[in-house]
């Protein structure tokens, strides 16, 4: 039976307050899109002081944000203006310095080109701020050498190539996850081709076409930095302890009982070895979607972090302001599940194609089907020993343990952020948030991905 959009808003609606309980008075958004159509807007808790969360409320969506980057790619290519499989050096020439002169498009958007290593760029953190510099940075930059497969990765591996001969040496991770270089590689090349900045682009060909040009930012106008959500610890009235929620771990194991996914993660949770026959920990589910065994660590620390010790205050008004693609889009719910509204109908939006068949044809089809040194996925139900995040272009797959998922493509954020869209289903999806968690610590978002693959196709 097809549940209607009321019935499916009111269950999302308690699941997220339900989610959201253990870290109050912070909260979220969540919206879903089905054949083009908003049928679930839910909102709980406080963006700000005594404001509260709305499908509207910007906030920072760290990785989040790299699928919005790569669906405007998609449009100039549609457009003629970026080609996948040019060099990138023919629009951006400096981009060929230290042997980058043949990386293509198409190489960096499936993390395949080598080029991720920051820590090698930038020693103080205020430097990302520096849009020219970086620039000059990264058109500069050698391509790093490719990275072999840790022993558990190895272990891995050799059980999905049972074939291969003993001597043969396991190969190298297949692609290392660009957490922060990817954004000016994309945006640098995007400002050559176009001749325009990159908000300037990204308003002319994505957000005004889909009507969201006040809701989605690489670098937030001082007037509507009122209008993002901050954390808890950022309000203008400072909260009292006794506003906070506190739970323990046995209440968080409670409270993760009554999640619908729950029964599904219990019993793979048991076939995989993760736990057996006792209530789970937020790190036992995370291990569901995501095995950190299988990551290189220097890889990982590399791709992340600056050399210097002092950490970026991704939440300061300076860096909200600024401009780092691949980890400080801002934008609101309604937003990101509009763009992916647009993607579940093939590039198509109110009857206007901003994506042609030939570009969606490519840019959803599976790229990588190895291991990724920095994102260490977990295989799915249909291939549990294939590890891969099965990256598209600019996409990853959607990781579930519970359904098929094999046509679902979106990207994540640090935080827990996610915005996704299933063609297959006709369905998009978009949860933002100002918890202060990690995707590697924070099961919202599968608690909530689960529930609605559950809710649509029932």
């Amino acid at each position: 039976m097809i549940r209607t959009p009321e019935s499916i808003t009111s269950d999302l609606q308690a699941l997220l307050t339900l989610v959201s309980s253990d870290d109050g008075p912070s909260g979220g958004s969540l919206v879903v899109f089905r054949d083009g159509e908003c049928i679930a807007e839910v909102s709980t808790g406080v963006a700000q002081t005594q404001q509260p969360w709305t499908a509207d409320t910007l906030s920072l969506n760290y990785s989040t944000g790299k699928g919005v980057l790569a669906t405007l790619v998609h449009i100039l290519v549609s457009n003629d203006i970026l080609n996948y499989d040019q060099p990138i050096a023919r629009y951006w020439p400096d981009f060929a310095a230290n042997g980058k002169q043949d990386i293509t498009l198409r190489e960096v958007l499936s993390h395949q080109a080598g080029l991720f290593d920051i820590a090698a760029l930038v020693e103080d953190s205020l430097e990302l701020l520096e849009w020219q510099a970086m620039l000059a940075r990264i058109a500069s930059m050698p391509v790093a050498a490719p990275i072999l497969l840790g022993s558990a990765a190895k272990r891995r591996w050799k059980k999905t190539h049972a074939e291969a001969d003993s001597a043969d040496s396991p190969p190298h991770y297949q692609s290392v996850y660009s957490a922060l270089v990817y954004g000016w590689v994309i945006g640098g090349l995007i400002e050559y081709a176009t001749q325009l900045s990159l908000a300037a682009a990204l308003r002319q060909y994505l957000t005004e076409p889909l009507g969201i040009a006040e809701a989605c930012y690489f670098g937030v106008p001082t007037e509507q930095l009122g209008q993002v959500a901050r954390l808890p610890r950022n309000f203008t009235i400072p909260l009292d302890r006794s506003e906070r929620a506190s739970f323990s771990e046995e209440e968080k194991q409670a409270l993760f009982k009554q999640f619908p996914a729950y029964d599904c993660w219990q019993a793979r949770a048991e076939a995989l070895g993760i736990a057996k026959q006792h209530d789970l920990t937020a790190a036992q589910i995370n291990r569901l979607y995501f095995d950190p065994r299988l990551m290189d660590l220097e890889g990982y620390k590399a791709a992340l972090s600056p050399r210097g010790e002092t950490p970026v205050n991704y939440h300061s008004n300076e860096v909200l302001q600024g401009c780092i693609p691949a980890a400080n889009g801002v934008a609101s719910a309604k937003a990101l599940a509009t763009i992916y509204a647009m993607l579940a109908n093939q590039g198509v939006w109110q009857g206007k194609a901003l994506i042609d068949a030939a570009t969606f044809a490519e840019l959803s089809r599976i790229h990588v089907t190895g291991m990724d040194a920095v994102m260490p996925a977990v295989g799915s139900p249909t291939e549990p020993a294939i590890a891969s995040m099965q990256w598209r272009l600019g996409y990853h797959r959607l990781p579930s343990p519970c359904h098929d998922t094999a046509h679902a493509f979106g990207h994540m954020g640090y935080n827990g952020s996610v915005a996704w869209c299933d063609p297959s289903r006709g369905l998009a999806v978009a949860y933002v948030h100002n918890h202060n968690g990690t995707m590697f610590s924070d099961i919202r978002q599968f608690a909530l991905n689960e529930a609605i693959l559950d809710l649509c196709d029932g």
